[in-house]
């Protein structure tokens, strides 16, 4: 409050009270950001306790100027009793979308809680959803990160920041990357080992993020994990006179047939030879256009039926182009029933008999509301983290997204060598699910493929594993287990531990 001689001054030159009341600014708000949350827990993997610390908090990215950017959300998970801090790795992992939630990976995969399935993971459990203890995460060998980028789970761009500046290929490489060196200084792990992992999309930030934090920060990476990933868009799109999203597809509808049991024999051989002719015989005659002759194409129609259990009369229909989307309404077309695009091993009623496309993805349905409402209920209760706003587990508001690749398509294939030529200890493991009508495998083992700056040694840094279901597939129990392996496996030698 002003004191009594300002208030009489006041009285007596209004005009120069009011001018010297104007010159005064107000302070600047300052953003409110929760206190961290922490619990102490354990969860038994591989026989033994794993005793751990586990922290919910926000942490605000700022400009160079101090003012807030965004207040990230993440979770983090690190083991207790660690003597050696400098060995202990870390991994920073995240989903995709763009506009995903790190939920999936975190609750469903990594973390040492997890959102219990069926076995094979294709069917719903009866809600309500809770978390119960996961063995096969990876927390006995390495601390987990679990990020939202901005705009998802509860992290929000601040008043005075435009959330455009996230909503990008560029932004959010460059604000996860923020994220990520303020986490590594605050808890003093520069000297730990440093992991990415990126499922769907995050694979596209993972390649950038890998590129970026060197370059930027000096911060080069011990390895970068891609699960059901891609690097460049093209794979997965057709234009015209492009069409090469056809041939990268056609190994995974050999792959789903067999699961449906639409064509028999030894799937991985079946799956090898529907490659061979997928990026031989069949690209050739993509290529061909609409000179292609009758006989070839009804050739080539009998052909395509074998490998996908469709009949060649669809293929005829489409000139020989066969979209995912119609893949899925035609396998079990007679049954009734359409595939997943996330999981094609799953199968639902259709939405319509008469259209010719997949009206929703079954595969999705079996999990959205499970993992929505387990992770609601772990973070309030079991964290007690509070909030208002709602938890965007898969958000539309980061649209539209900003490609930065005006006339052409995103590919992040050039970033992630040349990650790869400026560190020449930089590994990479690309995870593949055989029924992933999302990012089917031969997409990203395509991009590899046309790589030509890399010596054979630095290749032989690029490792491939393949999983029996879909993009998500640690659903399924036997994957899970299986992920749990491979990753320990690619983790234990910067922990000296091979």
């Amino acid at each position: 409050m002003p004191s009594p001689l300002r208030i009489i001054t006041l009285g007596l030159v209004l005009g120069a009270g009011l001018c010297a009341a104007q010159d005064k600014k107000p302070e600047k708000e300052t953003t409110k950001v929760p206190d961290p949350v922490t619990r102490n827990a354990s969860v038994t993997i591989d026989g033994e306790e794993i005793d751990y610390k586990v922290t919910a908090a926000k942490l605000v990215l700022k400009k160079d100027n101090g003012d807030p950017r965004a207040s990230v959300f993440h979770v983090s998970y690190e083991r207790t009793g660690v003597k050696k801090l400098k060995d202990r790795p870390v991994v920073f992992a995240f989903n995709g979308g763009p506009g995903s939630s790190a939920v999936w990976l975190h609750l469903g995969a990594l973390g040492p809680r997890l959102v219990p399935t069926s076995e094979d993971g294709t069917k719903p459990l009866a809600p309500p959803h809770r978390v119960t203890p996961n063995p096969h995460s990876i927390l006995d060998v390495a601390d987990l990160v679990f990020i939202d980028p901005v705009s998802t789970g509860y992290s929000r761009p601040e008043k005075d920041a435009k959330a455009s500046e996230f909503h990008g290929v560029q932004g959010d490489i460059e604000s996860v990357g923020d994220f990520i060196r303020r986490w590594v200084t605050e808890h003093g792990r520069w000297g730990s080992p440093k992991f990415l992992l990126g499922e769907s999309y995050g694979g596209i930030r993972a390649a950038g993020l890998a590129d970026y934090l060197q370059s930027r920060y000096g911060m080069n990476l011990n390895g970068v994990v891609l699960l059901s990933s891609l690097l460049d868009f093209r794979t997965l799109r057709s234009a015209q006179g492009d069409d090469l999203m056809f041939s990268v597809y056609l190994p995974a509808y050999t792959a789903v047939a067999h699961h449906h049991n639409r064509i028999r024999g030894d799937r991985d051989q079946l799956v090898k030879q529907s490659r061979n002719f997928a990026f031989g015989e069949y690209a050739s005659a993509l290529l061909s256009g609409a000179t292609l002759d009758d006989k070839t194409r009804q050739r080539l129609a009998k052909r395509l039926s074998e490998f996908t259990g469709i009949s060649p009369s669809i293929f005829l229909e489409t000139d020989l182009r066969l979209s995912s989307s119609r893949f899925r309404k035609e396998l079990l077309r007679r049954d009734g029933l359409v595939l997943g695009r996330f999981d094609a091993r799953v199968a639902w009623p259709a939405g319509s008999k008469s259209s010719d496309t997949a009206r929703y993805d079954p595969s999705f349905s079996v999990v959205y509301g499970a993992f929505s409402t387990a992770m609601l209920d772990y973070l309030t209760n079991d964290l007690g983290w509070k909030e208002d706003s709602p938890y965007e587990i898969l958000s539309g508001k980061v649209r539209p997204w900003d490609w930065g690749a005006e006339n052409s398509y995103v590919n992040l294939t050039g970033r992630l060598v040349s990650a790869m030529r400026e560190n020449p200890e930089l590994e990479i493991l690309v995870l593949c699910g055989y029924t992933d009508l999302a990012t089917p495998p031969d997409g990203i083992e395509y991009s590899l493929r046309h790589v030509f700056t890399l010596p054979d040694d630095r290749r032989d840094a690029i490792r491939i594993r393949y999983y029996d279901s879909g993009h998500m597939f640690y659903l399924n129990q036997p994957d899970l287990a299986k992920l749990r392996a491979d990753l320990v496996e690619f983790i234990a030698p910067a922990t000296g531990e091979e």
